[in-house]
């Protein structure tokens, strides 16, 4: 009886952790690219892949108000100059609201530039750059978007680059009525990504691919027909009080004073007349 129970709770938990885990056949939509996104090994794996006739991109299945979004992603190796992999969130019409993740590629031996941006009411320009501190294409890293009622904040590897505060009491949209999807795409922008444009895409090296796999949504589903979302004031998500505590705000500093390429706060050529608000308030 005890090790046909002790069975039983191993049945669970493994259920319980591939429940967790994510499945890409069961959570994402492959939206375009005719054929070059793939679904591999039982739904663990996604690709995406870009020729000089198209790229690639999927969508999740369902829309979401708040979340904690885990994704491991490995980006295209090599000469990667002239390409762009996109990992963000977004709703739709032209005041939507948008939470970005941009990795812009660059010729063997150099850096990959993380551009981070978030829209509030269909404004952006809230860019932020960075540079990482280790080769995003030779593993899987894990990429996070928090997103609660207090700030939206993004990590790297569990390591927090950009915290963007909820600051509607100075005034300062901030997205929390407009659900969103789970979006990601690799296409070409050797017009502006590489070095303004400077660098092209060598199609020699096609085709591009970028990996995906591990994704964790812990995150109020929107349910259309009512609505609403699966969150309300009595479920149970840390998440959604989560901030950023002494060692996250130490870690923040650390990335951005080490890593940290552009800030939109800084641009005094793009803001002559003033920064945007929010910068005087972080």
């Amino acid at each position: 009886m005890k090790t046909t129970f002790l069975f039983f709770l191993i049945l669970s938990f493994l259920f319980l952790v591939v429940a967790l885990a994510g499945n890409f056949n069961q959570d994402f939509d492959i939206t375009w690219g005719d054929g070059r996104a793939k679904i591999l090994e039982n739904g663990q794996l996604m690709t995406l892949s870009l020729d000089k006739a198209s790229g690639s991109g999927f969508r999740s299945k369902n829309q979401y108000l708040f979340g904690k979004i885990d994704l491991k992603i490995k980006f295209v190796p090599g000469n990667s100059a002239g390409t762009v992999t996109t990992y963000y969130l977004s709703s739709i019409g032209s005041s939507h609201d948008e939470i970005d993740f941009e990795f812009l590629g660059n010729l063997s031996g150099d850096p990959y530039i993380l551009h981070t941006n978030v829209f509030t009411q269909g404004k952006g320009d809230r860019e932020q750059q960075f540079y990482l501190w280790f080769d995003p294409t030779k593993d899987f890293h894990t990429y996070s978007i928090l997103w609660n009622p207090q700030s939206i904040i993004f990590s790297v590897d569990g390591t927090p680059i950009r915290q963007f505060k909820n600051m509607e009491s100075s005034g300062i949209p901030y997205p929390k009525s407009q659900p969103m999807w789970i979006y990601s795409s690799l296409w070409n922008a050797d017009d502006w990504a590489t070095r303004g444009g400077l660098v092209k895409t060598d199609w020699t090296k096609a085709p591009f691919i970028a990996s995906y796999t591990n994704f964790n949504a812990q995150a109020c589903v929107w349910s259309s027909t009512s609505t609403s979302s699966s969150c309300n004031s009595t479920t149970q998500n840390s998440w959604l009080s989560e901030n950023l505590d002494i060692t996250g705000q130490s870690r923040i500093k650390w990335v951005q004073n080490n890593y940290m390429i552009y800030n939109y706060c800084n641009d005094i050529k793009r803001f002559p007349q003033g920064f945007p608000r929010e910068c005087s308030l972080n």
